[in-house]
């Protein structure tokens, strides 16, 4: 997950003590959540100068995949900017706001994202009725 500033250049915290710019450590975005910034407190600036900052802090991170990740690094900046008038944005609840407002670039994308998970059930349930 990655926060693109105001010109649409993707921040992403992609692993200990980095924090990259349009280069995000999973490859290029399947999914994204357009958001207004004009909903930040100071508007574009408020937005630029909340994801710069939540940059900077993140450089001086280890990167934790289950508590301390790129997902508690657009946290961290959504909380600074104030977006949408909150300061209680977590990592696990913009993984389920992604869930639900996100949208695919494309349906490659989709299939990028969900096939190999079909993949890996359709092997337990063959390897389920195969075994019994």
């Amino acid at each position: 997950m990655g926060i693109a500033k105001s010109t649409g250049v993707i921040r992403d915290f992609a692993g200990p003590y980095i924090v990259t710019e349009d280069n995000m450590a999973f490859g290029k975005p399947t999914k994204y959540w357009r958001l207004k910034p004009q909903l930040a407190r100071g508007g574009s600036a408020g937005w630029d100068n909340a994801v710069f900052e939540a940059s900077e802090v993140y450089k001086t991170r280890v990167h934790n995949l289950f508590c301390d990740n790129c997902h508690s690094h657009v946290a961290m900046a959504l909380n600074l900017m104030r977006y949408d008038g909150k300061s209680n944005w977590n990592m696990v609840k913009l993984a389920f706001l992604m869930l639900v407002h996100g949208r695919y670039v494309s349906v490659a994308a989709w299939l990028k994202t969900w096939l190999p998970f079909f993949f890996v059930i359709l092997v337990c349930f063959m390897a389920a009725y195969f075994l019994n």
